[in-house]
């Protein structure tokens, strides 16, 4: 495990300088869904599975866990989501008990590197936006594998390049890339569904504009720090760029080859 935990987190956030962790929870105090849609993720297991109650659903790196309440809200069905920044886990039981389902939605926060080795088998696994966390698609799918019960599935939120595409760029990959990675650790996939470039861009402003009003409180409060906010609000501004003109940003969902 190379990367520190505050060193993951931050790259999973579109950010490359880990000082940045401990600012984390104040500039993305006004965002909830920090990454993945919580409606496609549960499109997509409603789609795919029947008895919803009985379904044992784990979100890694769940944020303030808006997949996980969402989920749990509509379907009545146990959740666990881990999360390594401790006010992003406080404001997901706040959350879970706004909407009246804490007996279905647990957090905990910790480092999914780690605590994937030490709990048991679920029917559905979230890794939502998370990036390489657990390395790349071969590595991440093995290990999730043990944690996974018969029949069960993985939904992935990530972004790829189109295999016509010229593009190149150090985090992302074209899709025939990820699908060898996919193939070679026994799985498929069984469904996805592609964001449409306007729903792309509208989510990115509202991010960016919290980003970037928070990071200018932080600079006002540490201008010692100046360049640490600066950074990372041309980061976001560079990422959008990305997302929005030459990446597909999708969602899709896995199953064990049969």
């Amino acid at each position: 495990m190379s990367d520190t935990v505050e060193e993951s987190v931050v790259l999973s956030l579109d950010g490359t300088n880990s000082k940045l962790f401990p600012f984390l929870p104040y500039i993305l105090q006004d965002i909830w869904e920090i990454g993945t849609s919580p409606e496609t993720v549960l499109k997509l297991i409603k789609a795919h599975t029947t008895n919803y109650s009985n379904l044992r659903i784990l979100d890694l790196g769940c944020g303030k866990g808006a997949v996980s309440v969402t989920v749990s809200k509509e379907l009545k069905c146990q959740c666990y989501g881990i999360d390594a920044i401790e006010e992003f886990i406080e404001e997901a039981r706040d959350k879970a008990r706004e909407f009246n389902i804490e007996e279905y939605c647990h957090f905990e926060c910790g480092d999914i590197r780690i605590k994937i080795h030490e709990i048991g088998s679920y029917d559905i696994i979230i890794l939502g936006a998370i990036g390489p966390v657990l390395g790349d698609y071969y590595s991440t799918l093995t290990q999730l594998s043990n944690c996974l019960n018969e029949g069960g599935l993985v939904i992935i939120d990530d972004g790829y390049i189109d295999h016509e595409s010229e593009y190149s760029h150090p985090s992302y990959r074209k899709k025939s890339v990820l699908l060898n990675g996919i193939s070679d650790a026994g799985m498929t996939v069984i469904d996805e569904i592609v964001m449409e470039n306007d729903a792309i861009k509208e989510a990115d402003d509202i991010i960016y504009k919290g980003i970037r009003h928070r990071c200018q409180e932080l600079i006002k409060i540490h201008p010692d720090q100046k360049s640490l906010f600066d950074d990372y609000i041309k980061q976001q501004e560079e990422e959008n760029e990305t997302l929005e003109t030459e990446i597909i940003c999708s969602t899709m969902l896995l199953s064990r080859c049969v």
